[in-house]
């Protein structure tokens, strides 16, 4: 990962990408089964940021900080640290996301909003930190907003070992303390300030939000996990193994890509490694990136 921060400039607005961890390299062909390694080679322009020479998917657990109308904002909230976790590569991580975080002027306590755009484990384990044994919210003066639908889906859900872990030590904290707000959100989306709104994306969960950011000149969308990589803009119909509902999660794909081709919003995703954004052009019956490699700001650590 790099040693500064990376920003984008969307109109009179700023997004930084916060980083984590980079994935390991077995991730991409467990999330992707059917990105085989000849169908990956086939597409040279993700080549060398996102995929390496071997074909391995490049992928990152990073999370996304806006400054709009005077708040501070992080778009998910990633891993985590010390969590008791399935997967290895998560499992008990000990990160300096924190560090990072405040390093581009958004420390734990100035923090407005979280918004998770989906309850999967690597979206929300920074919501909490482990203070004398017990799990306490990392952002004591947040708000922290989940969409009803997705909310509702998991209270009814039967969930595994694992998940409901993950319920205990990074989602049920929250909502104990009385920071959690479910939002409605509207086929056409919904507004929680000027310049910032929710979309609904599912099929990777029932109630996953992308986040859209438009402040009247220029515009961009932070993709939850509705585009996981890439290669899924070339090959919409590539699902990730933890869909829940594969067949929507590729049509919701198929008709956000066909939004967003051949305009100037910018495309940030949320586990694209670097250089992470880019436009969304299209090729023939599908769609590449066009990758805009962003401003370093300087920070000391």
């Amino acid at each position: 990962m790099p040693n500064t921060p990376t920003s984008w400039h969307v109109g009179s607005l700023v997004v930084h990408r916060v980083d984590e961890v980079p994935l390991p390299p077995p991730t991409g062909s467990w999330l992707f089964p059917t990105a085989t390694t000849a169908l990956i080679a086939e597409q040279r322009w993700l080549h060398p940021d996102f995929a390496d020479e071997e074909g391995a998917l490049r992928l990152s657990s990073h999370t996304f900080a806006v400054k709009a109308s005077g708040l501070r904002i992080l778009v998910d909230t990633g891993i985590g640290n010390g969590k008791t976790r399935a997967n290895p590569a998560w499992h008990n991580l000990r990160s300096d996301y924190l560090r990072r975080l405040s390093a581009v002027g958004f420390a734990p306590d100035a923090v407005d909003l979280v918004i998770m755009t989906h309850l999967h484990t690597d979206h929300v384990g920074w919501n909490t930190y482990a203070v004398d044994g017990t799990w306490m919210p990392t952002f004591p003066n947040a708000r922290y907003l989940a969409s009803r639908t997705e909310w509702e889906f998991w209270a009814g859900y039967d969930m595994d070992a694992p998940r409901r872990q993950m319920f205990r030590d990074s989602i049920d904290p929250i909502e104990d303390a009385g920071l959690l707000d479910l939002i409605d959100v509207p086929d056409a989306g919904t507004d929680i300030i000027p310049g910032l709104q929710l979309i609904p994306t599912p099929g990777h969960t029932p109630g996953q939000v992308a986040v859209r950011l438009d402040d009247g000149e220029a515009a961009a969308l932070i993709t939850g996990d509705c585009i996981h990589h890439p290669i899924q803009l070339a090959h919409p119909d590539i699902v990730s193994c933890v869909d829940i509902d594969p067949t929507q999660a590729a049509a919701t794909r198929r008709t956000l890509l066909a939004s967003l081709a051949d305009t100037d919003t910018l495309l940030l995703g949320s586990h694209f490694p670097p250089p992470t954004a880019g436009r969304v052009i299209r090729v023939a019956d599908t769609y590449r990136l066009t990758s805009t490699h962003a401003e370093t700001q300087t920070a000391t650590w």
